[in-house]
């Protein structure tokens, strides 16, 4: 027969110890007092940055491609169209730029926007919120894991506006600074917009509406746009990631004023996040 006596409760000379203070040979103090055992330290923003990003990476990877392809073939089209409008110049480099810029709209905002959306919705939010994850990390992740489906897309459509239009390849390499700044602040509005959203449906519906504005916003020359419209223009994310590409097609490039408006969108980008982080804050206590 088993005995239910504590093995602790035994002396090792095989009788009972006696229950005299100093006498017991039991477990280390906390054990049977019932105390909480420490919890794990929190994980710091660069490596939970990192692990966040691989797992949206391998998640988004085989999903997110297709529609790639169709942002891309958007850009493509609308650039070719636009090609019996415009015949070079300003408009030109205009239309080339916004068109490259568009793709990481669809991506970074609309898609970003549609994600937390269904995140939120489905209660996703509260998986992350019992991980021992920084909100930041959260957030950052994800907006850098759908940034960079964007960089095969948009270089892609800048080559092939720059072949279409005849405009120089010379300073493509602005796209190094371009994408992951503009793509920031784009992602950053975009989880803005999905988390702010207080219904799933309404975040698809403000992520339509944004890569809708980036598209008449970004790809119009906006010599041809009215005042009031401009004055809207200004105020997109990505109009500053437009102009600083739209200038490298030059044959001698304004480099300071490029890297005014790469400033510019670096900022914009920083602000967009933080407000994303904010509201990842809000939605995931409620």
């Amino acid at each position: 027969m088993t005995s239910i006596v504590r093995a602790e409760a035994v002396s090792p000379a095989g009788g009972q110890a006696s229950g005299r203070p100093g006498t017991s040979t039991g477990p280390a103090r906390g054990s049977w007092a019932g105390e909480p055992a420490p919890l794990a330290p929190r994980a710091r923003l660069l490596p939970a940055l990192a692990a966040v990003y691989r797992a949206q990476l391998s998640r988004a990877r085989v999903a997110r491609i297709p529609l790639l392809f169709v942002a891309t073939f958007q850009s493509v089209g609308i650039m070719i169209m636009m090609r019996g409008v415009v015949d070079g110049g300003t408009e030109a480099r205009a239309v080339v730029a916004g068109s490259s810029v568009l793709v990481v709209a669809f991506v970074a905002l609309n898609l970003l926007a549609q994600y937390f959306g269904r995140l939120r919705a489905d209660g996703g939010l509260d998986h992350y919120a019992t991980l021992p994850v920084p909100p930041a990390a959260v957030v950052l992740g994800a907006a850098g894991a759908y940034a960079s489906f964007t960089v095969p897309g948009t270089v892609f459509t800048a080559v092939a506006g720059s072949a279409l239009f005849q405009l120089p390849m010379s300073h493509l390499w602005v796209l190094v600074a371009v994408v992951p700044l503009a793509g920031a602040a784009l992602a950053g509005l975009g989880a803005a917009l999905g988390l702010l959203a207080p219904r799933q449906e309404l975040a698809t519906l403000l992520g339509q509406l944004g890569m809708s504005a980036a598209l008449l916003l970004g790809v119009l020359p906006a010599e041809r746009l009215p005042e009031v419209v401009r004055w809207a223009r200004d105020l997109l994310p990505s109009t500053y990631g437009v102009e600083a590409l739209a200038r490298s097609f030059d044959a001698h490039p304004d480099w300071t004023v490029v890297a005014l408006d790469l400033g510019v969108c670096a900022a914009v980008g920083v602000l967009s996040l933080a407000v994303a982080t904010w509201a990842y804050r809000r939605a995931a206590v409620r």
